[in-house]
């Protein structure tokens, strides 16, 4: 059943377009007897090679965000732990501050990355990480030696380091040109082989020859929806999004 889900979630009204393009192409092809033979490779070249290279691309982008989460939240856990660990009987109040700080922070990212707007701002989650800099400062005051100060500052570093990799993953992505030039293909392709179909199933039913184009259409759909999917980890769409929970972050802290 879940299977099956997954699969759902990947066709879309553009399938259901296509698909009935292709049929009615189909369909006018067979009754008045136009008929070509045209080469399979052609779509293998044309669509299946530059959409299996935008998965791949929109894959791995993915998993580099998956790192740089990975990144931020070790980073996150490291400072506290250092503010907790590594001063002589530390501040209950300065250790809720900087807990309360991470908070903020990686729900501010969080708001940042799922904002669909072009123009969206990073100035609350730099805000954020303004409050985590003078935290880390005043771990002098507590006690701490310089030298784990300047660790703990390091860490710090590394998070605004992956915050920027990630913004950068939302606003940049694969090719445009190459994905226009696949839409078009993927659309067009299903309804210039019509008369391929309508040759193959020559002296086949009509329902045996519908087989064929709603086949075509639905893979070649379904591979540009999946690049869809993986395009933006954060947007919310598909069922392969990267989700930053600062709550269960926080929790974490605590055990």
């Amino acid at each position: 059943m879940k299977t099956f889900k997954s699969f759902i979630s990947i066709v879309n009204l553009q399938t259901f377009v296509v698909i009935i393009i292709s049929l009615i192409a189909t369909y006018f092809c067979r009754i008045y007897g136009y008929t070509a033979k045209f080469p399979l490779t052609l779509i293998g070249i044309a669509v299946v090679f530059p959409l299996v290279f935008s998965i791949n691309s929109a894959y791995k982008r993915r998993e580099l965000a998956l790192k740089h989460y990975a990144i931020l939240k070790g980073n996150g856990r490291a400072i506290y732990f250092a503010s907790r660990d590594w001063i002589e009987n530390p501040d209950p109040l300065k250790k809720l501050e900087l807990k309360s700080c991470l908070e903020i922070l990686f729900f501010e990212i969080n708001k940042f990355l799922h904002n669909k707007d072009k123009n969206r701002s990073d100035k609350p989650v730099l805000s954020a990480l303004r409050k985590m800099s003078i935290a880390i400062k005043d771990f002098r005051t507590q006690g701490m030696p310089s030298g784990e100060v300047f660790r703990s500052n390091q860490y710090l570093s590394k998070m605004i380091i992956s915050f920027e990799e990630v913004k950068h993953i939302v606003q940049y992505r694969t090719p445009l040109i190459l994905r226009a030039y696949s839409k078009i293909f993927i659309n067009i392709l299903p309804v210039i082989y019509g008369p391929y179909f309508a040759d193959v199933t020559q002296g086949k039913s009509l329902g045996m020859a519908f087989i064929l184009p709603v086949l075509f259409s639905l893979i070649l759909v379904s591979l540009d929806n999946i690049q869809e999917h993986l395009e933006n980890p954060f947007d919310n769409v598909g069922e392969d999004d990267v989700s930053i929970n600062a709550h269960k972050f926080i929790e974490g802290l605590n055990s």
